[in-house]
């Protein structure tokens, strides 16, 4: 089969397309035809040898004697192992990582989804304890975890501001944000404004400015950001939280299941949540998305469609 991987430690460019053995399916393990996945900063941490890409949407081929819920012919959407093997015609995904395809999403807007979708859902809910009516700030909303938690925190019934560039805004208010921030004309730390949540996806701004813009209460959650800031969420945090009322801190990796993927699927298919996709390449062209993900700060996700190179 035709798979993606990294040749050498360096930048996009080493990655190469090669036929490599297919994978067998083992135990619990679901061997599934990829025809999308799509780019992570994941993709980013380099393995000789190995076959990149988190997220992975197609038709399930083959399945271990341990799998009870899929057959060949099923439509699912996931994440594989170790976050990895997407990047090619076949993958190994574990059964517990993978979820029905809503119907009537296509399998490009199904790999969207995955891992930004169930980052933003466990920022949101596990770590930020999202409530009906909270008001909720999602600072760095136009890319792919924020656009995610603008429509997540929206179905919570929360209040939603979203912060980024003047040239998303609209975009962010087409996803349901009640209220949009250009950051480089606004200091929402310095508005007066006061949130019950901030997801602080991206951005520059201190853990101290965040913690001004808190309600009583209120709780900031690190999920991405400059490495200063996710040592701060980290370090600082519960130091913090301990000494305040405010609990602040960093969220850590994602933990990618079948509950949490099988909810997002029923935002999907109830039109809640909508995958917001920036640009589309094909297999072959994944060192050329990963650079556009990185250098031009894409709104929402960037795809890898099969359809082209089969």
């Amino acid at each position: 089969m035709k798979a993606i991987v990294y040749t050498q430690h360096g930048p996009p460019e080493v990655l190469q397309l090669r036929e490599v053995p297919r994978p067998e399916p083992r135990g619990d393990q679901v061997l599934v035809r990829v025809l999308a996945a799509s780019v992570n900063t994941l993709d980013l941490l380099k393995k000789i040898n190995k076959v990149p890409g988190a997220d992975i949407a197609g038709r399930v081929e083959a399945v271990g004697v341990a799998v009870t819920q899929f057959q060949p012919g099923d439509e699912v959407f996931g994440v594989p192992a170790r976050f990895a093997g997407g990047f090619a015609e076949y993958t190994c995904v574990p059964e517990g990582r993978l979820a029905r395809k809503p119907a009537k999403l296509s399998f490009e807007a199904a790999a969207a989804a995955p891992v930004a979708s169930m980052t933003a859902l466990q920022g949101l809910r596990d770590k930020g304890k999202i409530r009906h009516g909270h008001k909720v700030l999602v600072n760095g909303a136009s890319g792919g975890v924020g656009t995610f938690a603008v429509q997540i925190a929206k179905s919570f019934g929360a209040e939603v501001t979203a912060v980024c560039s003047a040239r998303n805004l609209a975009m962010a208010r087409s996803i349901g944000a009640d209220h949009v921030s250009d950051y480089a004309r606004e200091d929402f730390t310095q508005s007066g404004q006061r949130y019950d949540l901030i997801l602080g996806v991206n951005g520059y701004h201190s853990i101290l400015d965040y913690r001004r813009a808190l309600a009583p209460r209120g709780r900031y959650v690190a999920i991405g950001g400059s490495k200063s800031q996710v040592l701060q969420g980290i370090l600082v945090g519960p130091v913090l939280s301990m000494i305040g009322r405010n609990k602040m801190g960093f969220m850590g990796i994602t933990r990618p299941n079948q509950k949490d993927l099988d909810y997002i699927a029923g935002l999907l298919q109830t039109g809640k949540v909508v995958p917001v996709i920036d640009h589309c390449y094909t297999l072959s062209e994944v060192p050329e998305a990963i650079r556009y993900l990185v250098e031009e700060h894409a709104q929402g996700k960037v795809v890898i469609t099969m359809e082209t190179d089969n």
